[in-house]
């Protein structure tokens, strides 16, 4: 099996505060037990490169982390391009659209 991308969203639900950066900040301190993930942090989700059980260990590791800090609900929205017939990278994806442009 080749490398997947993934798109991942984990949002703690019953904290005391509207501001979620410190939940997003563990989530990604979570990510560097996964060396052999690539991931890229934006503004709505983080997106993970790398072999489909790689990815989904460092899902389940994020989607606990809020629990770790208090929250008493944690939602988590998992997309994942599987394509099987070529490798796919982020790179590649974004070079591909911007070569078109």
């Amino acid at each position: 099996m080749g490398k997947v991308i993934a798109e991942v969203t984990v949002v703690p639900l019953g904290t005391a505060s509207a501001s979620l950066s410190s939940f997003v900040a563990e989530a990604e301190k979570v990510l560097k037990k996964f060396p052999a993930l690539k991931s890229l942090l934006t503004p709505m989700s983080t997106i993970l490169e790398g072999e489909m059980t790689d990815v989904l260990a460092a899902v389940r590791a994020m989607h606990e982390a809020p629990f770790r800090m208090g929250a008493l609900r944690v939602s988590t929205t998992l997309r994942i391009d599987d394509r099987r017939d070529q490798e796919i990278t982020m790179a590649g994806k974004v070079a591909s659209v911007k070569s078109k442009l």
